[in-house]
Order: structure tokens, then sequence, then C-alpha cells
């Protein structure tokens, strides 16, 4: 029986024509002794375990361990204050040579401070402190902690700026910021407190270093209001505090210094504001802080008029972005290239492209040039709006119009491929842009490595990695939440633990970005309880929850349908002034559609059918695939309507869509013509469109019809998958060809594929409607005999089908005799049955 099923079913070629239909006397002789073997299960499974679902056997230790090799250790050891402790403060090393962090517990031969101090720039230094320096630059980093334990008392005689100063002058910031570190949780704050020029020294060397993190945390330490800083320093904090995502603090902050009386510079409200901008639920504090500005005499600058507009586009603010563009046009104020990219991107972020295309226009006539950042917006602006390929073609106009594209550029295009499903573009992208010299940054990777991680492709994960290691581009932040969400799916809660702690081991402290995605990746495990902690614990470190954060809840709602839930969270979110954006309302969509329901999905498109919501090409792509999974052929088509009538263009998962609904309510010719529109659109249709063709018709009952989908989706390369040999077995038996339906099981087993519950339950369902018992007989011992155990549906066709040709003792006796066969057929199972069989013959 394996391999051909039937061995004595008549040798039929591939017919364009309907043979005459099998006498119902004739037989289809099942005997498995003389046929080849079915694909093995283990073969099946390793299939099925390729997909991102199954996860559980993703083997992530292997692409750890690559990521780890390219990590260079960045932990420092945390010191103490008492009983208290401080958690490790990761300096970043990006621009610094890692030597001194690669040896452990070791003292290391390095140079003597002499050797540095060739121009005399070190003649300073009292001998204590050069003393000092010789020996702080003997000690690894890793190891200064311990080092400076043991001589503590000598380090708090010494002169502490001139040795910060000196280790400065050398290079060794990174050694200065430890030292200081050390200090600030050494020293004894109420009867010792530090000299205010060494605290504002050291902010603006770690302000000059970009050392953020490092930054805040010291300053959570330390008691700002017993020192006296200069409003330079006082604004470098309130950057780290803002570049971190500590917003409320970095308010507190400056709420502090004008109450000290300092004077805000320009760059210190451009900070705020760009503090407020990220906050969210910000405007009117933004309208505030521009009056005070306008009061104090400051004229706003680029950087001011962007930080605004760029607010404007995280909050959805497009009327009020575009109001405060013209108001200062109004007031003679002439837009510079930062300011227009800063609109193109509020309009691009929300799909708008007719709108950016404006700005460009706009930007032309007032002789102001685009530079990689405006032809980057477009980009994006174009690839939202669902035209990739135009997005992708623009970095050829930029080359011609003199704008050398930049990794920024690619990052764009490569990231929108990998979204769309298309991996094997953006890798030949990617090789283009080497190829054209543009070097990979980080973003790069990290958009290469999401791409990949969502379809399991591991080896080319860790070739990636090691990419980035000869092109010396470290991992950072974002490459390890890149990781964590990769690892979001159902099964593999345990692995969002494990690379969470190594993340924290090379030195990452977890970001607000990080909780996001810790709360996503939770929720996609179905592990609502973390999620909910990691949303705790967000609050306890001190960081904002954003519009992001409130989506990443709304997300793990909308994988199991608890759309009351989901309510709840969005009048949170509203409440506290969040607006939500159009990947909130997409999220409540689902949740609806996941819930059942209708009513809730009909509300929201109403609101964006009336123009309360913008239509962007998301939303309308997200009311055709909620409606899909509602069955809601008006719905679908309505959507589809406005999504054409706005100028989006529908990719291949829309089409696809509109196939399947078509096909399942027999409007053939409508489904042609989505087929149509695919070519037309410039796309291919892959294994789902021809999947979906079969399936309508199947339903129509043209078995012979879905065959000859079935040969042209080989004929043009593709591999037909066990869905598409089910569909058009199902066609077959549907119509009693059961001779045929077998020629393509044997088809299917020669091609590696094993058959499942639903290719037996097809034919049990096709033996069975046409008094074929003996045949169906057989097949129960053979799913039995080969690991695919029959199930309730299975058992039920088979006592239906007696029951119908009225054979109700033979129907008993089969019920009666199931557990010869099926030995774990229960009790209770049989009863069923048993009253089910009654149930056909009492009137």
């Amino acid at each position: 029986m394996e391999g051909t099923l039937y061995p004595n079913r008549p040798i039929l070629p591939v017919q364009s024509t309907k043979p005459t239909p099998l006498p119902p006397t004739q037989r289809l002789k099942l005997n498995p002794t003389i046929t080849s073997p079915l694909p093995p299960l283990k073969q099946q499974q390793q299939q099925q375990q390729q997909t991102p679902s199954s996860s559980p056997s993703f083997p992530l230790d292997s692409l750890l361990q690559h990521l780890l090799h390219v990590s260079p250790p960045r932990s420092i050891k945390s010191s103490r204050i008492g009983n208290t402790h401080l958690p490790s403060l990761p300096i970043s090393l990006e621009n610094q040579e890692n030597d001194d962090t690669l040896l452990e517990n070791m003292r290391v031969t390095v140079p003597k401070l002499e050797s540095f101090d060739d121009d005399g720039s070190l003649d300073f230094l009292p001998l204590k402190c050069k003393l000092m320096i010789d020996s702080i630059l003997e000690y690894p980093l890793c190891n200064l902690s311990g080092f400076f334990d043991s001589v503590k008392f000598e380090l708090l005689e010494v002169d502490l700026m001139s040795l910060l100063k000196g280790l400065d002058v050398l290079g060794k910031w990174d050694r200065a910021i430890l030292l200081f570190e050390w200090v600030v949780l050494n020293i004894n704050v109420e009867n010792d407190k530090l000299d205010s020029q060494v605290v504002e020294f050291m902010v603006k060397v770690m302000g000059r270093e970009s050392q953020h993190l490092v930054t805040s945390k010291l300053f959570d330490v330390i008691p700002f209001e017993d020192y006296s800083l200069d409003v330079r320093a006082w604004t470098t904090v309130l950057h780290a505090y803002s570049r971190i995502g500590k917003y409320d603090k970095a308010i507190a902050l400056f709420e502090y210094v004008k109450e000290k009386g300092l004077d805000a510079t320009l760059v210190t409200y451009n900070v705020m504001l760009d503090v407020y901008g990220k906050k969210g639920r910000s405007w009117n504090n933004i309208l505030v802080l521009l009056d005070e500005m306008r009061s104090n005499g400051l004229e706003f600058d680029e950087f001011t008029c962007s930080t605004v507009i760029s607010a404007c586009g995280r909050e959805g603010l497009l009327e009020e972005a575009k109001e405060f563009f013209d108001g200062l046009k109004r007031k003679g104020y002439v837009p510079g290239t930062v300011t227009y990219n800063s609109l193109l991107q509020v309009f691009g972020k929300a799909g708008i492209y007719s709108e950016a295309l404006s700005v460009l226009k706009e930007m032309e006539e007032n002789n102001c040039p685009p530079d990689s950042v405006t032809y980057n917006e477009l980009v994006a602006a174009y690839v939202r709006a669902g035209f990739l390929e135009e997005g992708a073609a623009l970095i050829g106009t930029m080359s011609q119009k003199g704008v050398i594209p930049n990794a920024i550029t690619y990052t764009t295009v490569i990231d929108a491929y990998g979204k769309t499903g298309k991996e094997d573009k953006a890798l030949s992208l990617f090789k283009q842009m080497k190829q054209a010299g543009c070097v990979p940054n980080v973003c790069t990777y990290n958009a290469i490595l999401g791409m990949l991680g969502k379809k399991s492709r591991v080896e080319e994960m860790m070739d990636m990695i090691s990419d980035m290691k000869l092109n010396g581009c470290a991992p950072n932040r974002i490459t390890w939440n890149t990781m964590l969400a990769m690892c979001g799916n159902k099964g593999m809660q345990k692995y969002v633990n494990h690379v969470f702690y190594e993340m924290k081991s090379c030195g990452f402290e977890p970001d607000r970005d990080t909780f996001n995605t810790l709360i996503r990746a939770y929720g996609r495990c179905d592990s609502d309880f973390n999620a909910a902690k990691m949303y705790d614990e967000m609050i306890q470190a001190g960081f904002t929850p954003c519009v992001t954060t409130y989506n990443a809840l709304l997300n793990a709602l909308a994988r199991r349908g608890d759309w009351r839930a989901a309510e709840s969270v969005f009048s949170d979110m509203k409440s506290k002034g969040f607006k939500p954006n159009e990947t909130t309302y997409s999220l409540m969509l689902h949740c609806y559609s996941k819930g059942g329901n209708v009513r809730g999905v009909e509300r929201i498109a109403k609101e964006i059918y009336d123009g309360h919501i913008f239509p962007s090409w998301m939303l309308l792509r997200t009311l055709i695939l909620v409606n899909f999974k509602c069955r809601s052929l008006m719905g679908m088509e309505r959507a589809f309507q406005e999504l054409q009538k706005k100028g989006y263009r529908p990719d291949l998962v829309i089409f696809n869509s509109m196939i399947s609904i078509f096909a399942r309510n027999k409007l053939y010719d409508r489904a042609h013509e989505m087929l149509h529109l695919i070519r037309e659109n410039g796309l291919q249709p892959d294994l789902v469109t021809y999947n979906s063709l079969m399936d309508m018709y199947a339903r129509a009952g043209e078995c012979w019809k879905a065959e000859e989908i079935l040969n042209r989706l080989q004929k043009s390369g593709g591999k037909p998958d066990l869905v598409s040999y089910n569909t058009v077995i199902k066609a077959f038996c549907r119509q009693g060809r059961m001779e045929e339906a077998v020629r393509i099981f044997s088809s299917m087993t020669e091609k590696g594929i094993r058959p499942c519950i639903v290719t037996y339950n097809t034919f049990i369902a096709g033996f069975s409607a046409r008094g074929m018992f003996s045949e169906v007989n057989e097949l129960i011992s053979y799913m039995i005999q080969h690991e695919c155990r029959p199930n309730e549906l299975t058992y039920k066709t088979i006592v239906d089908g007696y029951c119908k040709a009225k054979r109700y003792q033979d129907a008993m006796d089969f019920v009666l005799n199931i557990r010869e066969k099926d030995t774990t057929f229960d009790e209770e199972s049989l009863q069923r049955f048993t009253s089910r069989v009654r149930g056909y013959v009492e009137p």
C-alpha cells in the first residue's frame, strides 16, 4: 500500500478529458506488502519543525555562541554603598580597542605614563597622581574596581580632579569614568560631598563620549540638589535621561534647573522638546516650552523646528505638524533641509506618500536641495504605502542626482523586503549594497537578522553575524532586542529568558525598547504573567510607558482574542493622554476578529471610512485580513475598494485573501480577476495563490481543473505542499473518482510528502460515500500501523457512511469491533457512537 497506496488500480496517464467512471462494484484492492514505503514520519516532523511556529527545536545555542563571540565583554563589576548595589554600568567601547577587556584576573603590561607624555601635557600632575595613574594603567578594565577597593585610602588622599583630568588627557576616559563611578559609590556622601567641579568635569566627559546610560544611573545615586553645576553640564544630564528614556526624571531636573535661576540655553530647550516629544501625550507641554523660548528671546533653529515636527509624527498629529510648519513660514522662517525632512518623515510614517511627494516638490521649488535623509524618508513613505519596488528604484534615482545612497537607504528597503516575505531580494540588495561600496551598519545587520530569524534560517544568521565581525560592526542593544523578538514564539519562553540573561552578561542593561520587546515576546509565548511582570519591572526601572508599550500589551491580547481586556488597555491608554496609532487600531482589529467580535471590527471600520481614523495602507490591509478571518465578503470588498481608491498597492497576501474569499463564495470570475490583477501589479502567484485556486475548483466540483493548477504550479518551478495535494485529492474524492485520488496520492508520496490525518479522512469519506467499506477497513488498519491514529472524525464518517447506506447492523458491528484494531479507543467514545447508530435506526 505504501507509495502507490492501491497497487491494483489501473495505470492511467494524466488526462485532459474526463474518463469513464468505475463501476460501483469494482474494488481498489489494498495490498501494503508490495508497495514502496511512505516518507518516514521523522522526516515529516522535521519539515514541520522548519516553520517558525514550531521553534522549540530552534538551534539557538550555536547562534548565541556566534553572537557572544563578536560581542566584547562589556559588563563592569558593580560597586557597593554599604549593603546597596548599583547595577553594572556598561561603558560603550565601540570606538575603542578592546584589548584591555579581553584580559581577566591578571595584570597586563602597558606603557608607563611617561611614554604617553611626550609633549609635557601632564606636567600639572602631582607626583602621587602620576604614580596612581601608572598603577591604574596596569590593570584591565574588568579588574579596576577590585584595585580601587585595595587602595581605597590612598585614592581618597589624592587630588581627584587632577587624577581624572590626567586619565582623560591620556585618552583613558573609560578608566576615568570607572574611577568616578567607584568614588560616587564608595564616598560617604553625608559627610564628604564630592566637589562640584569634579562632578561637572566628569559630566562633560561622559557627555562627550555618549555614555548616556552611565550618566543617568550615576545621577540616580548622586543627589543633584547638592551640587552647583553650570547649565551646560545639566543639559548633558538632561540629554542622557532623554536618550535612556527616563523622561520624568529629565522633566524634574529641568524644573530644578529653572528653580536654581540658571538661564536655559537654546540647546537645553531643544533637549527638553525632544524629551516631551519622545515621552508622548505632551503637545501642550511643547507649546508651553515654545512660548518660554520666545519670551526669553531665543530664536528657533533647525533642531527646534525638526524636533517639534518629529514629536507630531510620533503622536500622529498630522494637522498640528502642518499648522506649526505653516506658522513658521508665515513668520518669515525659511525652512532648511532638516526641517523639510522632519515634515516628510511625518507623512512617510503615516503612509501618506502623496503628501510626502508634495514636500519634496516644495523643497525643489524653494531651491532647498534634498539630501540622503530626504530620499531615505521618501523611500520609507513609498514602502509604507505598498510601493516597494518604487521605493527600491529611488536608490538609482539618488545616484543619478548626485546623492549617494547610504546605509539607511539600503536598510529601509532591505527591511521592507524582509517584512513582505521577500528574503532573497533583501539579501540580493544587501550584496548590491556592499558591491556599491556602502558599508552596512548595525541597523542593516539587525534588519537582516530579524528577517532571517522569522524564517528560522539559522545558518545564514550565523554567517551574517560573522560578516558583522569582519566589518568591525559590534552588536548593539537593538541586536539583542532583535534576538529577543525572534524568540517570541509559542514554546520558546525558556529561550527568551536565556537570551535576556546573555544580553545582560554582555553589559547591555534593558532600556524601554528592551522591555517593550520582552512584553511582546512573552505575549507571543502565551505567557501573559511574564508580559505583565515585564511591564511592572519597566515602571520600577523608571521608564515611562509609551504607545509602543501599550501596543506590546495589545499584541499579547490579540493573539488569544481577548478583546474585552484589549478594550480595557485601549481605554487606559487614551485616558492617560496617549493617541492610538495605526498599529494600535490594527491590533484591536485583530483582537476583535480572533475573538469573533464582528461588531468591534465594523465599529473601527466605520471610524476609518468616516475619516475619524486615517485610512493608511496598513489599516486598510488589516481590515481586509480581519474580514477574511470573519468570512465577511462584504467587509473585504469594501476595504479592498478603499485601498484602491486611496491609490495604495495591494500585496500578494491581500490578493490571495481575496481569491480565497471569492472561491468560498463561488465567485469564480472575481477570483480570476484577482489573478489577473496579481500579474498586472508586477507580482507572481505563490504557493498560497495556487492552493486557493485549487480549492476554488475543488469546491466547484471541477477536479480536473484543480489538478491542472497543481501541474501548472510544478511547471512554474513551484513545490506543491501537503495542502496542495490534499486539496486535489479532496476534489477527486468528492466526485467519487477514487482511482484518480489514489494516483495523486502516489505522486505526493513519491515526492517525499507524507500524508496526514486530513489526507486519510478525505479517502475515508470518499470510500464511505461509495459503499467501499472493505477499503475503509484496510485503510484504518494501515493508519494505525503507520502511526497515524484515526481521530473521532474518522470513525464518525465511517459510522455515518454505514447508516446512510442503511446498513445499521454493519455500523453497530463496526463500532463494537473498533477496539480490536485501535486499543486506544475509550469506552466513552464507544458509547457515544453506539448511541449515534441507534439514533439513525430509531425514528
